[in-house]
């Protein structure tokens, strides 16, 4: 299910529930300039709010929602992109608020304007406090946008900041209780504010507690560190009896230092019941992963919370297209080593691997040797350094489809080139061809 359509649909239940109230249920009186303003805080209250409760539930990890939205990678992706349009929202309900005084500037005041609501007995006196919270958090969550958005800041404490985050809405949650109309909280809007509320509120502490994936922890031990070509480094662990398994294609959050925390990193080897081994081919892209060969040592313990993941070729067409970009090779290493055992299994599948350069790439040979063993699977190697690009084009002679042809894509790597490439396929009237993209972006 794509992210804009959930975010459609939930901005659209939460609106036709305030219609019914705005409309039907308790029309206001009054000039109709000052209603507008009025209605118009409500609205883009109640999306800011029920939007971050939406975050909130989200950030547990929901392992439940994963069939439904298509993996914990899009869950995170909803998460991410939820709370960007609550804060966006939450400004517009803070500028509303502030902009009575130009409002009145600009038509005079009004004659007959809306008349003050009355909330809960016990939230009366908290009405100026709950204003004030209400603007303090809303500079809060605008400074961590900018935080979020600016990939340059370091992860650790962007990490660290984050962890506030279940504080600022919990201080929303009383901003809303104590400002919200009486008679919504017996009225479909205040019942559906109302549970979004709690459970935002229920998932706030596991948060603060920072045992959120608790049960989905499991415990092992490093068994072997490697530093490959590329800044990749291997890093393989052995698990306890507890690992349930995996399956190929999924990822793991991987806490090597509980002081760093956990971070998430795609499983590239294929599930082994006897052995309960987890094999991580792990890119350095920032401080912590480029000095990760140094600081890891065999037998350190190792915390590993999953497995979570829906990509998986099986779901798919007979005939497909895999897409790899860079690290993002690491799903397909898990795919190919799990068909070995049963090469016919395999889907009729093009492998397009694209990489910088492919003289000094750490996987081409591994790969070449699993593909050989697979003989519906056929590796094309796409080398920037030799000027070899891949575009929509070659992906189709390569499948040898036409417009109408059943086809799958799965893609893992840059987002640039998965864009790219689906605009080729548009323009080449493959419109209709699936393009299954692991959203690996947790930040």
């Amino acid at each position: 299910m794509k992210i804009r359509t959930v975010l459609t649909a939930f901005l659209g239940i939460l609106a036709l529930a305030w219609a019914w109230d705005a409309l039907v249920l308790n029309p206001m009186a009054g000039d109709w300039p000052w209603v507008v303003r009025k209605q118009a805080i409500y609205l883009s209250g109640v999306w800011a709010m029920g939007l971050m409760s939406l975050v909130m539930i989200l950030a547990t990890r929901p392992a439940w929602l994963e069939p439904a939205l298509g993996g914990m990678d899009r869950i995170y992706r909803l998460h991410k992109w939820a709370g960007i349009l609550a804060i966006v929202l939450g400004a517009l309900h803070w500028l509303l608020e502030l902009g009575g005084g130009t409002l009145r500037a600009l038509i005079g005041a009004a004659v007959n304007k809306p008349p003050k609501v009355a909330v809960l007995d016990f939230m009366t006196s908290s009405h100026g406090l709950a204003k004030d919270v209400g603007e303090w958090v809303i500079y809060a969550l605008l400074v961590s946008l900018v935080i979020t958005l600016w990939k340059a800041f370091p992860y650790k404490s962007w990490r660290l900041l984050h962890r506030v985050m279940p504080l600022l809405y919990l201080a929303l949650v009383f901003h809303s209780v104590a400002l919200t109309p009486l008679a919504w909280w017996t009225q479909p809007l205040g019942l559906i504010m109302g549970v979004l509320m709690l459970a935002g509120s229920l998932s706030a502490i596991p948060a603060l507690r920072q045992r959120i994936g608790r049960r989905r922890r499991h415990a092992g031990r490093i068994e072997s560190v490697r530093a490959l070509p590329a800044g990749i480094t291997e890093v393989t662990c052995a698990m306890d009896a507890g690992w349930p398994g995996h399956r190929a294609g999924q990822f793991a959050f991987a806490t090597f230092d509980p002081r760093e925390g956990a971070h998430p990193y795609t499983i590239a080897s294929a599930d082994s019941a006897d052995a309960r081994r987890l094999t991580f081919q792990i890119k350095a892209l920032g401080d912590y992963t480029r000095d990760l060969a140094q600081r890891l040592e065999p037998g350190r313990p190792v915390q590993i919370e999953g497995p979570y993941g829906r990509f998986d070729h099986r779901r798919g067409d007979a005939r497909q297209a895999w897409v790899a970009g860079g690290i993002g090779i690491t799903p397909f290493l898990a795919w190919l080593e799990s068909l070995q055992a049963r090469p016919d299994s395999a889907p009729q599948a093009q492998l397009h691997y694209c990489v910088r350069d492919a003289a000094h790439d750490p996987f081409i040979e591994r790969l070449r040797t699993l593909c050989a063993a697979l003989p519906h699977i056929t590796l094309h190697v796409h080398d920037a350094g030799a000027g070899q690009r891949l575009d929509a084009e070659t992906l189709r002679r390569a499948a040898d489809v036409r417009p109408g042809d059943a086809l799958d894509v799965w893609f893992c790597g840059p987002a640039g080139l998965a864009k790219h490439l689906e605009a080729g396929l548009r323009s080449l009237g493959l419109k209709d061809v699936p393009v299954h993209r692991e959203a690996f972006e947790m930040r």
